[in-house]
């Protein structure tokens, strides 16, 4: 019996230990290799994780999706993001089962669900996806993020009726492209009023707010024979999870340990293995903005609409005392389990089974790791510049402006067409254009 028990929890330590993710690691590689411009080994080694995911196909997938688009694989690239839209939709609905199970083990066991800014952003590239291919889905896409950040505040109301996710910042990418196709349509001023009256709200700081919003509220899209370019850029390497220990709950635990094990009747196992739990960082980007020059004149440099890194912060700090309450609870029945298995065996107080028992459990503590998953390859800032150009051909260049050299100029020729926009997309996670400037010209 006691040696079945025994069996029972090594088996359990070998699961804990399976559950340990290398997400983390992955995303360094994948990192460097895309701020390196090397598209096609990033994407060979994604294609490579995704034969064989640890329960982390949808963030490779997300991962995927970027580089897709940093490729002109614009597509491939929207089929993906919906792929995934839909998939964390549904994981919304908790598994309970995995849910358990990742008490014994580690959150890296759960299918992984998504982090609200990831849930909200991936509607947001999908506006710009398809801006790319046509935008005959943009406008909905738009209306999405929108409508996804308002159900996901609603649904963050606790039984005792307080509610973390109303600090959360509104991503105004979501009115912004809404106004913008509608004031295309030279009719519809009001909804492009109340669109840009919306960003000027919600991202205040955004440079261009206040003009777009005067242009609305005058009803001017264009000047006869003249066209728009939109420029969005998605500029630095955005948030990322790095693991870190929770130092005041181990010292708590192990004070309750200590207090616990004197007091009963069997002891506990020590809590020696700190408390890991994910934090989301941002990297200290070079990179400010990018300078549009068309036909060798400098016409603006790309303002910040949605500040990813400082959403993902914020809205994860909100979150963060969830996160830790799982790590303690997860830790709690782990000791509880080990209690119980003691008082089922009737094992002797300081016997040397009683030892051994908790030397099992501090090993089961000990294979936990934070559950680092998460959408890697998003920009730190998503940027947009608007320019009235005459209608015909037009040299566009970009180059990435910052704290130190600038960056190369990267050029690409576009069409203006008289009354209509046009759509430039680029990505900018260091000083140097990664992939295609991607375009879509409206005719």
């Amino acid at each position: 019996m006691v040696r079945r028990i025994l069996l029972y929890f090594c088996a359990l330590v070998l699961l804990g230990l399976a559950g340990c993710a290398t997400h983390a690691t992955r995303l360094v590689q994948t990192r460097e290799l895309f701020v390196a411009g090397d598209v096609p080994e990033a994407t060979a080694s994604i294609g490579k994780a995704l034969k064989r995911p640890k329960n982390d196909g949808d963030v490779l997938r997300l991962e995927q999706a970027v580089l897709d688009l940093c490729d002109g694989r614009t597509h491939e690239a929207e089929q993906t993001l919906r792929q995934v839209r839909d998939r964390f939709d549904t994981l919304e609905q908790t598994s309970l089962g995995r849910s358990a199970l990742s008490m014994l083990t580690d959150d890296n066991v759960r299918d992984y669900p998504g982090e609200d800014y990831e849930k909200v952003l991936v509607r947001a590239f999908l506006a710009l996806s398809n801006l790319m291919t046509g935008g005959e889905d943009a406008q909905a896409y738009s209306l999405q993020i929108t409508d996804k950040q308002q159900q996901i505040i609603a649904a963050g109301e606790t039984k005792d009726g307080e509610n973390p996710k109303l600090t959360y910042k509104q991503v105004a990418l979501g009115p912004y492209i809404s106004g913008m196709l509608r004031e295309e349509t030279h009719s519809n001023y009001d909804d492009v009023q109340r669109a840009t009256a919306t960003v000027v709200s919600w991202q205040p700081d955004f440079a261009f707010a206040q003009l777009d919003f005067e242009r609305a509220r005058h009803g001017h899209h264009s000047a006869p024979g003249n066209g728009v370019l939109y420029v969005f850029a998605l500029t630095g390497l955005g948030p990322y999870k790095e693991e870190t220990v929770e130092l005041p709950s181990t010292v708590a635990l192990l004070i309750a340990d200590q207090i616990l094990s004197a007091t009963n009747k069997y002891t506990l196992p020590p809590t020696i293995a700190p408390i890991k739990v994910p934090k989301v960082v941002v990297p200290v980007n070079q990179i400010d903005r990018v300078r549009v020059v068309v036909d060798q004149r400098p016409v603006g440099d790309t303002a910040t609409i949605t500040n990813v890194g400082q959403l993902a912060i914020e809205q994860y700090a909100a979150v963060y005392p969830e996160v830790i309450a799982r790590a303690v609870v997860r830790r709690v029945i782990k000791k509880g389990v080990i209690y119980g298995t003691k008082e089922a065996m009737k094992i002797d107080k300081y016997s040397l089974w009683d030892i051994g028992l908790d030397v099992v459990g501090v090993a089961w503590e000990a294979t936990e790791a934070a559950d680092t998953r998460c959408w890697g390859l998003l920009p730190e800032k998503i940027q947009v510049l608007r320019v009235e150009l005459p209608q015909g051909e037009h040299e566009l260049t970009l180059q990435g402006v910052g704290s130190t050299i600038p960056g190369s100029p990267r050029s690409e020729r576009v069409t203006i067409t008289n009354g209509r926009n046009t759509y430039v997309l680029a990505n900018f996670p260091d000083m140097e254009l990664v992939g295609k400037i991607l375009k879509h010209e409206r005719r």
